[in-house]
């Protein structure tokens, strides 16, 4: 059987911390920036926890 391969796509999107839980990106800080207050683009700027249900689904398209 072939080895499986790791979605590039999503490799470059998740970082596994060292409890095994999935970090991301926050959405919402690309383009669109004027109307939003300084206060809202500050906490886009933290990382977020996948949820519960998406990461069996992330966790297999990384190959852990």
């Amino acid at each position: 059987m072939p080895k499986m391969k790791t979605h590039s796509g999503t490799k470059k999107r998740f970082t596994v911390t060292g409890s095994g839980k999935l970090k991301r990106k926050r959405t919402g800080k690309r383009h669109l920036l004027r109307k939003k207050s300084k206060k809202a683009k500050l906490r886009l700027r933290h990382m977020g926890i996948v949820c519960k249900a998406d990461e069996p689904r992330i966790k297999r398209l990384l190959c852990i």
